[in-house]
């Protein structure tokens, strides 16, 4: 299963940043989004990141060039009929992938991988839909995606051998550090962290301490890169509840429960830094 050609379906900040890994990896990468306009705003993000890596001595310029060379954003899904492997990166909604994974499935070659960068949803109802289970997995890279160096591979219970080889492969050569885990909801990092930002959440809506301190406090008694609640808006609230719920379905856990606060943002359309405005104010 040699991979040349990779799709990425999904006009957002993932799709735009496994793009650029991809890419810079030499992988041909066709970018699609629903729209021309979205798609070619994905290629101008790229633009602008490379050419802050060329300013900063990461990249020379033949390099820079080269990368914006092997990307072609489009709008037609049917433009990824020859790829060698498909990665959706589109909203954390399973019955909406569940339509994308059916679509692809008539529209690319055979022997084709598609693969989801879900979170938290269950891979195996993307495999079902398909006439290709064998073929599909779950590679879940993390935000942003050029700087995280984790990608969890996972696949689900009709998934091959040789589907897991080719990601995880891809990964490598991505310069990322792949991880397996079985298909359940969270995988790894998602169910091991989500209970600590819920918890954060409830923290603060119950007075115990401000915002500022939780934050302050996590970042310097456990050497935190990034308070919780700074992360959640990092995430987006939406994701955040989305990622809570699905978990909470699946294991009835409390700890998953989302925090009233999320929801009530989450109503307001405080979704964090993607709409300016979360737990903390980006519109200044």
């Amino acid at each position: 299963m040699a991979i040349k050609r990779v799709g990425i379906v999904g006009s957002g900040i993932m799709g735009s940043g496994i793009a650029e890994v991809a890419s810079k990896a030499g992988y041909e990468v066709i970018l699609r989004s629903r729209q021309q306009a979205s798609a070619d705003s994905m290629v101008t993000s790229l633009e602008k990141s490379l050419a802050k890596q060329v300013d900063r001595g990461k990249i020379d310029d033949a390099e820079r060039t080269a990368t914006l060379g092997r990307v072609r954003a489009v709008a037609d899904l049917n433009e990824l009929s020859e790829c060698d492997l498909v990665i959706e990166s589109i909203l954390e909604d399973l019955d909406t992938k569940k339509q994308l994974f059916a679509d692809l499935d008539n529209i690319c070659k055979e022997g084709a991988i598609l693969a989801t960068n879900t979170s938290t949803l269950p891979v195996i109802e993307m495999a079902m839909v398909t006439k290709r289970p064998e073929l599909v997995c779950g590679v879940h890279f993390f935000n942003p995606a050029p700087a995280m160096s984790l990608v969890e591979i996972v696949p689900c219970i009709t998934t091959n051998d040789e589907t897991i080889a080719a990601t995880t492969e891809l990964a490598l050569n991505c310069g990322k550090k792949p991880v397996q885990v079985k298909d359940q909801a969270g995988f790894i990092v998602n169910a091991l962290l989500f209970p600590y930002l819920n918890n954060a959440a409830r923290m603060m809506d119950a007075g115990v301490a401000t915002r500022d301190d939780i934050d302050t406090a996590m970042k310097g008694g456990c050497n935190f890169p990034m308070g919780p609640l700074e992360l959640l808006d990092l995430v987006g609230l939406d994701t955040s509840l989305s990622i809570l719920e699905a978990l909470y379905t699946e294991f009835s856990d409390p700890n998953f429960s989302p925090a009233p606060i999320l929801r009530r943002m989450v109503t307001a359309q405080r979704l964090g830094r993607k709409s300016g405005l979360g737990f903390y104010d980006y519109r200044k």
